[in-house]
């Protein structure tokens, strides 16, 4: 049943994509990964319509890799270690970025303060150092579970904390906060994130591909825990882009994660400016146009086709 299924939803919306293509007369198909991409890369490749791929992760995910034989080129977020894989030429561009992250990236912290506390009615102080922790869209328990380890360490006290639990997750981090003499502000979520990152000294993440990036344009320290079931450990390779130069420290999220969380954050509270100027490593690899690279590729490669058909006529 679900094979039938699956069949009729690829030739559904194969076909869907093809009449919005005649539509708007599309002239250049943008994957952005997933398999989900697959049919109208195919409705694009029946009509003739040049596909580009985008990958958000160091490695090449297998729908990309699949449709690369078809592909025109790759933009590629980071410095991939199986490129070789990749049947078109892989370009590195970056990951895109929110336009209201963007907007924000030169944003000071006192500024970014006065907006948190407006919007959550907080009292973060700007002169304080401030942790911003979080575990994606939905949480993650194990770094929930290791960050309030943190709240005991000696001067923790003197941390001001912005925690995204993720959906569901507050009421379960609620009594160990209630007893945490420090500044905190506990979420599910934010919509606000374009002044969490301005506003942070340190951030505590898991590695996935726009996080990473970012947090690289931010230019902020970041402990890196990498999901432990990412296909193909991929969001390992992500961390390691960071890693490699200094501006993130990548931990294992295993029996070991809530001590050398509490080793690093020790060592914050002993010497916040070291990494905060590790941190700013960061901003040689951050790429805050990657989505004005990513159409100049795509409109440099259909140019010199253009060029190079009319030289053929």
């Amino acid at each position: 049943m679900g094979a039938m299924r699956f069949i009729f939803d690829f030739f559904a919306g194969k076909q869907a994509v093809r009449n919005a293509f005649r539509e708007h007369r599309t002239q250049a198909l943008l994957c952005m990964g997933s398999f989900a991409s697959i049919p109208p890369a195919f409705a694009a490749k029946k009509m003739g319509i040049s596909i580009f791929l985008h990958d958000g992760n160091a490695r090449l995910g297998k729908a990309n890799k699949f449709l690369s034989r078809y592909a025109k080129a790759l933009a590629l977020s980071f410095p991939s270690p199986d490129a070789a894989k990749c049947r078109c030429p892989a370009i590195l561009t970056g990951m895109p970025l929110r336009q209201e992250l963007k907007e924000c990236i030169h944003c000071s912290r006192e500024e970014a303060v006065k907006k948190i506390n407006g919007i959550y009615g907080s009292s973060f102080i700007p002169s304080r150092p401030v942790l911003l922790a979080f575990g994606g869209s939905l949480g993650a328990a194990s770094l929930n579970k290791a960050v309030l380890s943190l709240l005991t360490l000696p001067g923790a006290e003197n941390l001001q904390i912005i925690h995204l639990a993720g959906k569901g997750k507050v009421k379960e981090l609620e009594e160990a906060y209630n007893s945490f003499r420090g500044t905190k502000l506990l979420l599910e979520s934010s919509d606000a994130m374009q002044f969490l990152y301005p506003a942070a000294d340190l951030i505590i993440s898991r590695a996935g591909g726009s996080t990473v990036a970012e947090t690289a344009c931010f230019g902020k320290y970041t402990i890196l825990v990498p999901y432990p079931y990412a296909a193909e450990d991929h969001q390992f390779d992500n961390a390691s882009y960071l890693a490699e130069s200094g501006g993130a420290v990548i931990i294992r999220d295993n029996e070991t994660l809530a001590d050398k969380l509490k080793k690093n954050i020790s060592s914050f509270l002993a010497s916040p400016e070291i990494f905060m100027e590790n941190g700013r490593k960061n901003l040689a690899k951050a790429r805050p146009d990657a989505a004005k690279e990513i159409i100049d590729m795509m409109e440099n490669i259909l140019f010199a086709a253009q060029i190079a058909g009319k030289k053929g006529q």
